[in-house]
């Protein structure tokens, strides 16, 4: 599977950032929830981790999401790790991104997967990770005052972005609109990726890392330069949400940005 390409891809973007960080830069305090930088390579490295386990151990998959609901996502996550942090976490980490990637990149595209939730084909699971990287991946890129550089892999994003529109809904117990706003984006590369029908009046144009940002909740769309034309469009961005999981609301404006370091 291409997707698979795509998040070792990103995984190896994100390890090169910070694989010339000292420890010490580990512990820096990132936007997201007060999350260390450590704190983020432990979410990543156990879901990573589990994602793997959808193909090579369902039994063990099985096991280790009864033990999430017991004791706590976080204290999981540590306990994998036994207390590792640091450039040894990042080994550990990264050594897990390629298991799962290979895993993944010889899987059946639509074979079902068990989950937390609904089962989901091997394709949405991996895309799942890579969005996950991506997302995650933009607290470290501010907190370290990094420029980040996408790649047009950033597509699948988009896509889950598209496709979630009905989840951003439905998890707030509201009915979706009929009609997904047009949406035309441009990539990285400078292509331009349109996504639905121009017909409603309803239309999200800009930058395609912007309108990521956006439904992954990285950035309020406020704090963007996205063109959002049309109630349904504008209702859609102030809320969009395409991760799993309970309601999550955007984070306030100005609170998410690239922070300038000496």
């Amino acid at each position: 599977m291409e997707q698979a390409k795509d998040f070792l891809e990103e995984s190896r973007a994100l390890n090169d950032l910070l694989a010339g960080q000292p420890d010490s830069a580990f512990d820096m305090v990132t936007q997201f929830k007060a999350w260390t930088i450590n704190d983020v390579l432990r979410h990543l490295h156990f879901w990573n981790w589990m994602a793997e386990l959808q193909i090579a151990d369902e039994a063990r998959l099985e096991a280790e999401l009864s033990a999430v609901g017991a004791e706590g996502m976080r204290p999981r996550e540590r306990a994998h790790v036994d207390g590792a942090g640091g450039r040894q976490l990042l080994d550990m980490w990264w050594r897990q991104a390629e298991r799962t990637a290979g895993t993944f990149a010889s899987a059946d595209p639509k074979a079902r997967l068990k989950w937390a939730g609904p089962s989901m084909s091997a394709r949405s699971s991996i895309t799942a990770r890579l969005m996950e990287t991506w997302a995650h991946g933009q607290e470290v890129y501010d907190c370290l005052g990094a420029d980040r550089k996408d790649a047009d892999r950033i597509r699948n994003i988009a896509v889950l972005g598209i496709n979630t529109f009905g989840w951003t809904y439905s998890v707030r117990q509201l009915t979706p609109p009929e009609l997904v706003p047009f949406v035309r984006l441009e990539a990285p590369s400078g292509e331009i990726w349109t996504f639905g029908e121009d017909t409603s009046g309803n239309r999200i144009e800009g930058c395609a890392t912007e309108f990521c940002q956006v439904v992954t909740q990285t950035r309020n769309v406020k704090d963007t330069a996205l063109t959002v034309t049309g109630p349904v469009a504008e209702d859609w961005m102030s809320k969009a949400q395409c991760f799993a999981g309970g309601r999550n609301d955007p984070p306030p404006p100005g609170t998410r940005f690239r922070q300038i370091r000496a």
